[in-house]
């Protein structure tokens, strides 16, 4: 291990801010993709109007959904323990984000095969269905990490999950899920309002607007719960930060307050919830006003900073415990080993930029107004 210029616990970090990255990555790339579904019946009035709503993202979805599977494949492979305990313990909620995304290409695909109304009228929500279920459920799952998981690993580092899929339906965490809807219905809005307009601009612009300030207000107020309501976790006695990953081997309790430890160690972190609710804000006041490209940016910004408000509450903390608060994984004892962290940073500084590169020279190429005269003379449209 002395050849690997990077020490054990700076791979350790690097992966966990790669992996805010990624989440950060599929919540903006994906995120509207979810968000269009979700408005699809409230903007688009004619069969028409949804057209020209679904050909908004069907030609890139696919592509934004690489950046979950880019997530999915980091936690598998960087931090193996968390995607044993929470793919597996999670599986019904997971096995429901799986029911939603496989309508997606489905409705996309089908939709326009029958000209009948009815036909289009069932795949028309279930591409609803696929927008608004992966929101909830994501946001629901960011809250019972914030609550903790009712799992605990035994001596032998197998883990054993005690709980059900309606306990992680609590109020903390649903309101947790709304916050997810609201604001990926504000991301979504500013795309449409970008990409479309007319009669669906105006009214993606106006339900946009509202997103955003539920999106501010639902912030704040679970912002406000967790500080005063919600008990956080904290470690009292440390492993080894570049020791061997097993969880066992630290002690870790519940304490109200916990999760606001690094807002007071580190005042800077602040400008993080700052943010989510001034991204938030000023994506309203833009959609009123109609300048969606700068209320596109603003509502990035604003899903940027709230993910971000999370993963500094929690650092080092990956999933912590409910059942047993010392078998919570942490950055320092949940990850692969330090080879694997190396090879996997290798080509992640290879492939992650001709993503980049590549996602960014598809949306320059689809760049423009949808329109329904445009979708009239194109034959791969939706």
């Amino acid at each position: 291990m002395d050849s690997i210029p990077l020490d054990y616990q700076t791979l350790r970090l690097l992966w966990w801010l790669l992996l805010g990255i990624l989440l950060i990555g599929f919540a903006v790339m994906d995120g509207f993709d979810l968000g269009v579904a979700t408005l699809l019946p409230a903007v688009a009035r004619t069969d028409a109007q949804r057209r020209v709503v679904l050909n908004v993202v069907g030609p890139v979805w696919e592509g934004n959904q690489v950046w979950l599977i880019l997530g999915g494949g980091a936690i598998f492979a960087a931090w193996p323990l968390l995607y044993a305990v929470s793919f597996s313990g999670f599986y019904l909620a997971m096995f429901l984000i799986l029911l939603a995304l496989i309508l997606r290409p489905v409705g996309f695909k089908f939709r326009s095969k029958v000209a009948d109304p009815r036909w289009r009228a069932v795949w028309d929500w279930s591409l609803f269905f696929s927008g608004v279920v992966p929101a909830l459920v994501f946001g629901v799952a960011m809250g019972n990490v914030l609550l903790g998981a009712p799992f605990h690993f035994d001596q032998d580092l197998r883990p054993i999950y005690t709980g059900g899929f309606w306990a992680l339906l609590s109020p903390f965490a649903v309101l947790c899920g709304l916050v997810s809807v609201a604001m990926l219905v504000m991301h979504g809005a500013g795309m449409l309002a970008m990409k479309t307009e007319g009669d669906i601009a105006i009214r993606a612009r106006r339900y946009g607007s509202w997103a955003a300030l539920a999106t501010a207000v639902l912030f704040v107020l679970a912002g406000i719960w967790l500080a005063t309501g919600i008990q956080g976790y904290s470690i009292v006695m440390a492993a080894d930060p570049a020791g061997p990953s097993n969880p066992l081997l630290k002690q870790a309790i519940r304490a109200p307050g916990a999760w606001m430890a690094n807002y007071q160690a580190m005042p800077w972190t602040w400008l993080f919830p700052l943010l989510g609710v001034a991204g938030a804000l000023a994506c309203a006041w833009l959609l009123r006003t109609g300048r969606a490209g700068l209320a596109f940016a603003g509502s990035t910004v604003a899903i940027s900073a709230i993910i971000l408000t999370e993963g500094f509450a929690t650092f080092p903390f990956l999933l912590p415990s409910r059942s047993d608060p010392a078998s919570s994984l942490t950055v320092w004892d949940g990850s692969s080993s330090h080879l694997t962290l190396f090879i996997m940073l290798i080509a992640v500084c290879i492939f992650l930029p001709l993503i980049l590169a590549y996602t960014s020279w598809v949306y320059r190429v689809l760049r423009g107004k949808v329109t329904d005269a445009g979708l009239q003379d194109n034959h791969n449209a939706y």
